[in-house]
């Protein structure tokens, strides 16, 4: 099969379309036939060096989410048949012809979505799922901002956390991703290049922040919130680290604020599949119901995956960038 693998840690240009064996799935596993692969964040990371996969992973082919065709099932897989038209989460690999998944961590591609939508939605899903409404407790009539409102995860948060009754408020970096942002179901987008989101939202007040940058915005989140509101990170693209910014613990203790975080791919397999169902009975019903839609940014054919990454590295594109491998021709 064909595969795009990570020659040596580095740029785009360092991914390289090789041949590899088939894999073969393990007694809990599903083999997918793949037609699309969403290009993630993390995969950029694990290009650079920056984020090695687990050891029962792939170690350099990247690509968490996919979409397909099930060729082969384990011999203890009951849910899934050959023929059935799934996407999943991965710990890797997804950037090939076929990658083996657990099966637990399928799901079907939702009703009139093709495989390049459907591969757009696993990672941005589970993790927007865990993050805002298992950890963040995110309820119906809360205030919610989602920093980063046209990352995938971003674009999906904005119309969940719609769709099941929120106050959405989002950041994005310029005027034509902050109308994005309210056409999917945003009351107010700050262009953070142009403004200050603490300023602009804070007669507003926000319960549960999702944020993915991290650095300075940390004490404005902490301020931004109201009583017993909840900050959860996803990433901290702009560091850990405040430089010299500083964080009023004070007024943590006196607003009863939560903070935490999670990731996703070190988490087992086990606590991957109850996400799973629980994204099954309560996000794929929102997704079919025409209440959600994906945004595509860009697709590029497999083996132009440097382009795709490339693209992501620059932050201009709205939406999630998309790998397809066109078996029909």
């Amino acid at each position: 099969m064909k595969a795009i693998v990570i020659s040596q840690p580095g740029g785009p240009e360092v991914l390289r379309i090789q041949e590899r064996k088939v894999p073969q799935p393990a007694d809990n596993e599903v083999l997918i036939k793949i037609y699309a692969a969403g290009i993630n964040r993390p995969d950029v990371f694990q290009r650079k060096g920056n984020y090695p996969p687990p050891t029962w992973a792939p170690q350099d082919i990247p690509g968490l989410e996919v979409a397909g065709i099930i060729e082969q099932v384990g011999h203890h897989v009951t849910d899934w048949k050959k023929g059935d038209a799934v996407c999943a989460l991965l710990a890797g690999g997804g950037y090939a012809d076929f990658a083996v998944a657990q099966a637990g961590h399928c799901l079907p591609v939702p009703n009139g979505f093709n495989f390049v939508q459907a591969a757009s939605l696993p990672e941005t899903v589970f993790t927007v799922w865990h993050n805002l409404f298992q950890r963040g407790s995110l309820k119906s009539g809360e205030n919610f901002l989602v920093h980063g409102g046209t990352s995938g995860t971003g674009i999906t948060a904005i119309q969940l956390a719609k769709a099941l009754g929120a106050k959405v408020f989002a950041t994005a970096g310029s005027e034509e991703k902050c109308k994005t942002c309210v056409a999917l179901g945003a009351e107010i987008c700050v262009n953070y290049k142009t403004d200050d989101f603490e300023e602009k939202l804070k007669s507003e007040g926000v319960d549960v922040i999702l944020d993915m940058v991290g650095g300075d915005y940390i004490p404005k989140n902490i301020r931004l919130l109201r009583e017993d509101g909840r900050l959860v990170f996803i990433n901290t693209m702009k560091g850990g680290k405040l430089d010299g910014a500083e964080v009023d613990f004070g007024l943590i203790m006196k607003k009863r604020l939560t903070i935490t975080g999670s990731t996703l791919r070190n988490r087992s397999n086990e606590f991957k599949t109850a996400l799973a169902k629980e994204i099954l009975t309560n996000v794929w019903p929102v997704i079919e119901s025409g209440k959600f839609k994906t945004v595509i940014a860009a697709e590029f054919p497999l083996h132009e995956a440097s382009k795709a990454h490339a693209l992501m590295e620059t932050s201009e594109h709205i939406g999630k960038i998309v790998l397809v491998n066109d078996w029909e021709s």
